[in-house]
């Protein structure tokens, strides 16, 4: 059966970066060629270094400053935007990057030629992007099958983030503002059986009496056979939301969490080890730099110790300190400890600044370097809060398997939690990072959390 053809979302991710690449590359060498531009020598030996150096350079600042999200992709404002700071910060970096790149050009309007030659056929290709290639008609066409409570939020979210196409849903009652319902009691698949338009398939049998399910394995099983792709609610909910769904927090979870091979993987654990050094050392040298800047704002607008310390919960259960700067006021917890809320009166105005941009959390690069934390791994909570947790949240403990990190899957994914609700969501995002491990997992962390501070989204 020919179905017809789609972009997933992980292709449109890598579409954008290819075609990027393909454009400023075209770009520079007409550039060169036309418009005299001899910064860039397209007969260079050094050429392939050139362009690695910068294409590197651009696809990492497209990561940073969000030019490959779709939600930023299929905005024209937006993506203006991240295309312009994205090349001016590839130019900067690129000029002044030694041995490596060009040497500096006497004619110093070259450089500003490379920003245009990296801004303007990009913002091109990418309004083009917007009109032909983002459409309804190059999305993928589903199918939803389940009991409407179950499925009702994944819809909702399919509508908001516009990034399927839903032909219709069969499920026992009609959903808000959701179009395409099919009773699926007493209504069949049958009428989609020749439809070449839909690509998949979502089945839900939670909830479902055993004679609709009956008649559904049938129906499923003629159009497997037919060529369409049928897929479980979970798997399409966690390819979806990048965290494991609810239903593998049952008595056999074994099934469906199973931990990344890279976490017994000697080379990947010293490798990661090595960089957390590296890391750490860098982030204690920089905050010497501006501990004078941090010292004065917290005299005039933080006033009390500077520094505190608390009991965290680390990998397999063991408890150490962990290292901070004071964003609170001193007596914030004489009532005991307590989870922060969104506009906490407690926090004072100089720790509003250090939560937002994460120098707060600065001090932990010690507790990097002596092996208690990681830069990445499921945030380390307080045992008051885990005793809690852990009572009430099935399989909590599980995230303590790997060592806690400075930053992690849960804390680039979801705000500040402070109920048992956030508290569960923000642990599927940890197990996710634990079934999915892996260096380009790690980066794309990394990288997540340097848009998170840049863009002051910090809690």
């Amino acid at each position: 059966m020919n179905q017809k053809k789609y972009f997933n979302i992980s292709e449109r991710k890598i579409l954008l970066r290819v075609i990027d690449t393909i454009v400023i590359i075209t770009s520079l060498y007409f550039s060169f060629e036309i418009l005299n531009f001899s910064y860039f020598n397209f007969y260079s030996n050094s050429l392939l270094v050139w362009a690695f150096l910068l294409i590197s350079y651009y696809l990492i600042f497209g990561e940073i400053f969000q030019l490959f999200n779709l939600n930023i992709s299929n905005n024209r404002y937006l993506v203006l935007r991240s295309i312009v700071v994205t090349a001016f910060a590839t130019t900067i970096f690129y000029v002044f990057t030694p041995f490596l790149s060009p040497i500096l050009p006497n004619n110093r309007l070259q450089i500003v030629y490379l920003f245009l030659i990296l801004a303007i056929p990009i913002v091109v290709w990418r309004f083009l992007y917007i009109q032909l290639i983002f459409s309804p008609k190059y999305f993928k066409t589903i199918i939803f099958i389940g009991k409407s409570d179950k499925i009702k939020g994944m819809l909702e979210k399919i509508q908001k983030d516009n990034f399927h196409n839903l032909r219709a849903y069969f499920s026992d009652k009609e959903i808000d503002n959701v179009k395409g319902f099919r009773n699926v009691e007493t209504e069949k698949l049958s009428e989609f059986f020749t439809d070449n338009s839909i690509n998949e398939i979502i089945v839900s049998k939670d909830g479902l009496s055993d004679e609709v399910l009956e008649s559904l394995n049938k129906e499923l099983i003629f159009l497997f056979q037919k060529g369409f792709n049928i897929a479980s609610y979970e798997s399409f909910y966690e390819e979806i939301n990048l965290r494991v769904p609810k239903e593998y927090l049952e008595l056999n979870f074994y099934k469906h969490i199973n931990f990344s091979k890279n976490n017994t993987n000697r080379f990947y654990l010293f490798g990661l080890r090595v960089t957390d050094v590296f890391i750490a050392l860098i982030g204690l040298i920089a905050f010497l730099v501006v501990f004078p800047i941090i010292l004065i704002g917290n005299i005039f607008a933080n006033r009390g110790p500077l520094f505190y310390s608390q009991d965290r919960v680390g990998q397999n259960g063991k408890i150490f300190k962990i290292y901070k700067l004071r964003s609170m006021v001193t007596n914030a917890e004489n009532n005991g400890a307590v989870w922060a809320q969104k506009n906490d009166t407690r926090i004072t105005t100089f720790g509003k600044f250090l939560r937002h941009t994460r120098l707060d959390e600065v001090p932990q690069f010690y507790n990097i370097l002596k092996g208690d934390m990681g830069i990445i791994g499921p945030r380390p909570e307080r045992p008051e809060f885990v005793n809690d947790l852990e009572n009430k949240i099935p399989f909590y403990s599980i995230r303590n398997i790997v060592r806690p990190g400075l930053t992690g899957w849960a804390q680039v994914n979801y705000p500040y939690a402070n109920t048992i609700k956030e508290q569960e969501i923000k642990l599927r995002y940890d197990l996710y990072y634990i079934k999915e491990r892996s260096a380009f997992l790690d980066f794309k962390i990394l990288i997540k959390t340097i848009t998170t501070i840049l863009f002051y989204r910090g809690q």
